[in-house]
């Protein structure tokens, strides 16, 4: 039993960046995250349309993890989703001041650049497990869930 929370408290660690936080600082501030969007997205609706796929992403993703429906695929998912958002918000290599001004805004991206990339790295494991076989169960059943809280006998 302690082993389903274990996995329970590690999935809700994992996406608690996603859900409730950065969901809903989308709705609570949708003007702002829309700003933030246009600098990327110059035409409005398209910024407007990034914000919504990415709140429906975080909540959606985020309960299909702890919940274990489809969970790696929905990890899977939310590691894409966070090498987009690193890629197209944490852009550190434009800010022309990363290798100048060791404070600077190029290297406060960096490590966020970093963070998000390694965060997606986590929703993998939970795509494909640790041991040689996830990948391939995977791949065989991407729909399926991995079942993270069903308790298994000890062997002695």
């Amino acid at each position: 039993m302690s082993g389903a929370i274990a996995a329970l408290l590690v999935r809700c660690g994992l996406v608690l960046l996603f859900l409730p936080f950065s969901a809903l600082d989308k709705v609570l501030n949708f003007e702002g995250a829309v700003g933030q969007a246009s600098e990327t997205f110059s035409w409005r609706p398209l910024a407007i349309l990034a914000i919504l796929c990415g709140l429906c992403i975080e909540i959606f993703m985020s309960l299909g993890i702890v919940t274990g429906i489809a969970d790696r695929a929905c990890a899977l998912v939310m590691a894409g989703y966070c090498a987009v958002t690193a890629i197209l918000w944490k852009r550190f290599w434009a800010q022309g001041d990363f290798w100048s001004d060791p404070g600077g805004k190029g290297r406060s991206l960096f490590w966020d650049f970093l963070k998000n990339l390694s965060l997606g790295a986590g929703f993998l494991l939970v795509t494909v497990g640790t041991g040689g076989s996830g990948l391939a169960a995977f791949l065989a059943h991407p729909l399926a869930s991995s079942h993270p809280y069903a308790i298994h006998e000890e062997q002695p």
